[in-house]
This record gives C-alpha cells, sequence and structure tokens, in this order.
C-alpha cells in the first residue's frame, strides 16, 4: 500500500518529530510511505532525516506539484484553514491529529476554546474519512464531545534505547558538562499560553533553591525572560530549542510541565522513558500516561502546590515511569498499531 503523508508544516513540532520516527518503521513493516512538506529551511532537518532512512520526501511549493497516485492521503495540519486546500487537491483524506483538542483554560476560558475547535476544525474531521489520533482519550472526546465518527487512537510511542536513565557515573558527568550544582528540574514546552509557563516561573519563586531549565522557544519566550528579570528571577534559565535533549533529561532530576492542554505529551513519554520523575497536571491526557504516586505525581498547576510536589518526590517514580513506558508506549507498539489501522480502515 502507498500513502502519502503530508503536512503543511513550515518548522519543527511534535507532529514532524512523530513523522521522522514513525514512517522508517512503517516501511520496515511493508507500508510504501512517502512524505510531503512544504519547501521551508524550518522543516529541513526532518526531510533530511527522513530521505536518509530511504523515504520519499516531496517539498513543495505548492500542492498542485504533488503526484495523486496513492492509495492512502494521510494529512496533519498546523492550522485549520490548510485542510480545505489540502481537500482541494485530494478529496478523500484521513486526518492524523496531533491537536490540541481542549485546553483547560480556567475561569469557563476552555468553552471558548471548545467553540472556536468546533467551529474551525470540526468541520474538516467529519469530512474525513477517518480520523487517527494519539491518545485513548481524544478519540472519545471527539467522538463524544463533538461528534466525529470513524476515529481511531493511536497512542504515542518513544525510542526506549534513546531515552533511557543514566548507566552509573553518567549523570555525574553530564551534570559537569552542564553545570548543574544543584537539584535542577527540566520544563520541556513549547512556550505557548496553554504550556502554562507562569506557573513555573512563580514555582521557582517558592523555591529558590532549586534550578529550572526551560527547553523550548515560542511566542511568549520575551514575555518569560522580561518577567524573570522583573521578578528578579536567579534560578530559571531558558536553554532555547535542544538538539541533545536525551542528555539533559539523564542530567536533571525531574520534569515538570504544568500544562493545561495536551493531546499526548511526547516530552512526558521521552522524561518517563528516561526514568525521571514527573510532576504534571490531572488533565485528561496526562492521566492517560501518569498515575499519581507510581510513574508520577498529578498535582493542580498552582505554585505551592507544584513546589510541594517537587520537595517530596518519591525515590521510585522514574524506574516505575520508565517500566510503563516499556510495557505500553514503544515506538515499535506505535508503528505496528498505525500500520494496522492504515491497512484495516
Amino acid at each position: 500500500m502507498r500513502i502519502l503523508f503530508l503536512t503543511d508544516a513550515k518548522t519543527v513540532g511534535g507532529s514532524e518529530v512523530y513523522l521522522r520516527e514513525m514512517l522508517p518503521r512503517l516501511r520496515q513493516l511493508g507500508l510504501e510511505a512517502e512524505v510531503a512538506m512544504p519547501l521551508a529551511e524550518g522543516t529541513a532537518p526532518i526531510r533530511e532525516a527522513l530521505a536518509t532512512k530511504g523515504i520519499a520526501v516531496h517539498a513543495y511549493r505548492s500542492l498542485g506539484e504533488l503526484p495523486r497516485n496513492y492509495d492512502r492521503i494521510v494529512a496533519s495540519a498546523w492550522y485549520p484553514q490548510s485542510y480545505r486546500r489540502f481537500y482541494q487537491r485530494f478529496p478523500r483524506l484521513t486526518a492524523l491529529i496531533h491537536d490540541q483538542i481542549e485546553i483547560f483554560y480556567p475561569l469557563g476560558l476552555h468553552y471558548l476554546y471548545r467553540l472556536g475547535y468546533r467551529l474551525l476544525q470540526v468541520p474538516n474531521l467529519v469530512r474525513a474519512e477517518a480520523v487517527i489520533t494519539v491518545s485513548r482519550w481524544a478519540a472519545r472526546w471527539l467522538q463524544e464531545v463533538h461528534g466525529v465518527k470513524r476515529v481511531y487512537s493511536v497512542p504515542n510511542g518513544v525510542d526506549t534505547e534513546r531515552f533511557r536513565p543514566p548507566v552509573p557515573g553518567e549523570k555525574e558527568a553530564l551534570r559537569e558538562r552542564y553545570g548543574l550544582k544543584r537539584f535542577s528540574v527540566i520544563v520541556p514546552a513549547r512556550m505557548s499560553p496553554e504550556k502554562n509557563h507562569l506557573a513555573v516561573l512563580l514555582t521557582a519563586r517558592l523555591l529558590p533553591e532549586v534550578d529550572f531549565l526551560l527547553v523550548g522557544t515560542g511566542e511568549l519566550m520575551k514575555l518569560w525572560q522580561h518577567t524573570t528579570r522583573l521578578i528578579n528571577l536567579r534560578n530559571v534559565h531558558f536553554l532555547g530549542r535542544r538538539s541533545d535533549m536525551p542528555e539533559l533529561y539523564r542530567a536533571v532530576d525531574a520534569m515538570l510541565l504544568p500544562t493545561l492542554g495536551e493531546n499526548q505529551s511526547l516530552a512526558t513519554l521521552e522524561a518517563m522513558a528516561s526514568g525521571l520523575p514527573v510532576v504534571t497536571t490531572p488533565i485528561p491526557a496526562q492521566e492517560e500516561l501518569v498515575k499519581h504516586g507510581e510513574t508520577g505525581l498529578l498535582v493542580p498547576p498552582r505554585p505551592s502546590a507544584i513546589a510541594a510536589a517537587l520537595k517530596r518526590l518519591p525515590g521510585d517514580l522514574g524506574a516505575k515511569a520508565r517500566a510503563f513506558i516499556q510495557t505500553h508506549h514503544t515506538l515499535e507498539a506505535s508503528a505496528k498499531r498505525l500500520f494496522t489501522i492504515l491497512e484495516e480502515t
């Protein structure tokens, strides 16, 4: 079966990392998978990585350049309006959704987000011949809340050899390389509103003895850097976009993600596979991964609650988290399920 995975991405996000990891594994399973991305500098690393692994890559300037002779088109879009252009070129699409299906903003603002999603994105999903999403919760939510039919879940997976706990002596060497001298917490998240970095900064203010390493960029990065200077936080460090995440996970002591919206968080999976204790929020997508007190801690996104959780991390959380990932969220298992669904639907 020949399948084109189509995206509108002009920079690298979680959905593009997903394609980089999944398509070579689908090919090993016998699927003739190709990918189409806009010709943009931001996606060049993904295109090069896929081409190196033998995946046919189409870097397009316009959708009219793409061939039509595929058994199936699987489309992922950063922007709802992109689906309308996709449908004009390929009337029969399978939608692959990494979306924030719901963002649990306070004060009832999540209802506004839900309305916006219903108006802008749901019509594209209803039109699709099938919808694949990356968590069981999101599949149920799309069906029960938004009335989308033919929704299938393919939970995310992670490379458990690349993301692993440190071997003896490795953590100390990495901490020396990165200059880490105190208890260090990594916060790997794009700096957008739903990732809730304000809670991170206010938690850092309550824990001056802890270093917080913020990894990622985004539209709010300058705001959070200004806020850090304004309230004189000396224990918050902005690391920007990084290519050494496995090593960073092995160097730090915990991962914090006080997020208000996820579908299924790759960062959470990576940290858990690395044997890190994870502190995150009790929203449905995170509850699917983290069992409170066993594979991580689920706490409300209040700075006082987060600070208290970081002070009382159980010592065996990391080992149990990795065991959970090895059982339920390997890339190989995820690829096999995606392969089966693409063949059966």
